[in-house]
């Protein structure tokens, strides 16, 4: 496989480059089609280049600098239409569900009432009903992205399911659902997302320690990325000294980005001019810094042992990329984290806009005194990310928890419509 500059093997999930590439420049033709020049001979993509102008989509050019993007939505109509296969040709790479997501799937439209009606007669509890759609969501979605996960040597062609955001601050209940859910499932590409809360740091290291693929969600700051990524490598050293494999054990650590500015833009409300320079670059440079320690992680002898044991990187993953202030780019999220090993989460609206007119470019690392340089003003200013991390994290687990109780509102309204339904008398019988 590739060596990459951090020394650890990697199945590339990433497409290959050709010595001879064609750059399809922006100008176009009197039909509207791109015109081509060719004969431009790239050993690897400038820096600076523009990769979507040599590859079909925005998705495959982002290949091209080492990013692949996963779907930040799940609906059962996109596995059976062949709507996510489509998406996959063109470049997706891998996909993530949430209950806010499941909560739109699930609770709006008549997709899952067939398999609702059929379910309540098994399952008297709507927590489980819900819990086996979801399960056969995750399972079909990963068998559609099966080839990719072949074709990458289990590199990408995930597709991740959450354990119930009731668990976000219980270890114990976090690794039996984790181990519940991992089980059901059954499909050797499919991550569970545990949240990287301090109640959540010994559940992934357990679970990833039993083999179990691990998306840690709902990071918000660098401290509580290193504490993850120690969990796995941690984990991956055990895994080693016991003589089991660690080839095939898969993991992404999931940063946040776009709520951390929502929360940090609102406290330096009525800051002054001098604050006006921070709103919306607080995200992106956490976001960098968290970069930094994943390549400062990865260049150090202990990972480098790791690697030769047949590790694999534990990729950061840029989740909440949607811009929530419409004051900034729609693409604003996507566009300022492009780098190597990495993957970036987006949600349908921002793929969108993305592919019509986001600029790709390497973005990562960034210049570290910039980066520092935001953080530090900050902090000047009288705001303490920690806090915010801390307000954040609450607030997404609250967040969760609403749409897993509007799930589950959703189903008792539907247990009882077929309920009802079932118990009238046939029709003409007196």
């Amino acid at each position: 496989g590739r060596r990459s500059s951090h020394g650890a093997s990697l199945r590339s999930p990433h497409v290959s480059q050709s010595p001879r590439e064609i750059d399809l420049v922006r100008r176009r033709n009197r039909h509207g089609t791109p015109m081509i020049r060719s004969n431009v001979n790239y050993s690897k993509p400038p820096r600076n280049a523009d990769p979507a102008r040599r590859h079909s989509s925005a998705m495959r050019a982002l290949l091209a600098f080492g990013q692949s993007v996963w779907l930040d939505d799940l609906k059962r109509r996109m596995t059976r239409s062949g709507e996510l296969a489509n998406l996959i040709a063109k470049g997706l790479r891998g996909m993530t569900s949430n209950p806010s997501i499941f909560e739109h799937a699930i609770a709006s439209g008549t997709d899952y009432d067939e398999d609702i009606s059929r379910l309540i007669q098994s399952y008297p509890a709507d927590r489980d009903v819900f819990e086996a759609l979801a399960i056969e969501d995750v399972r079909e979605a990963a068998d559609v992205f099966r080839p990719v996960f072949e074709e990458t040597r289990g590199a990408d062609g995930f597709v991740s399911i959450e354990v119930s955001p009731a668990l976000a601050r219980d270890t114990q209940g976090s690794i039996a659902a984790a181990r519940r859910l991992w089980h059901a499932v059954d499909r050797p590409n499919v991550m569970v997302k545990i949240p990287g809360t301090r109640e959540g740091w010994p559940a992934i290291e357990r679970c990833l320690t039993e083999g179990i693929n691990i998306n840690i969600t709902l990071l918000f700051s660098v401290e509580h990325y290193r504490e993850v990524a120690e969990a796995y490598m941690r984990a991956l050293e055990a895994r080693l000294k016991s003589g089991q494999s660690i080839d095939r054990l898969a993991s992404v650590a999931s940063m946040f980005v776009s709520r951390i500015d929502s929360e940090v833009d609102r406290r330096l409300e009525g800051a002054g001019a001098a604050s006006a320079a921070l709103r919306g670059s607080v995200a992106i440079a956490n976001a960098r810094l968290t970069y930094a320690a994943f390549q400062e992680i990865t260049h150090s002898d202990r990972w480098r042992a790791l690697a030769k044991g047949g590790a694999r990187v534990q990729r950061p993953l840029w989740a909440s990329t949607g811009t929530k202030n419409p004051n900034y780019s729609d693409v604003r999220y996507v566009e300022s984290l492009i780098g190597e090993d990495t993957i970036t989460t987006i949600p349908p609206a921002t793929l969108s806009a993305f592919e019509d007119h986001g600029t790709i470019e390497r973005t990562l690392p960034g210049s570290p005194g910039e980066t520092a340089d935001v953080m530090a003003a900050l902090a000047k200013r009288g705001i303490d990310f920690a806090d915010v991390n801390r307000t954040l994290e609450d607030e997404a687990i609250q967040k969760f928890n609403t749409s897993l109780g509007n799930i589950l509102g959703a189903l008792a309204r539907k247990r009882s419509a077929f309920e009802s339904l079932l118990s009238r008398p046939p029709s003409g019988n007196a």
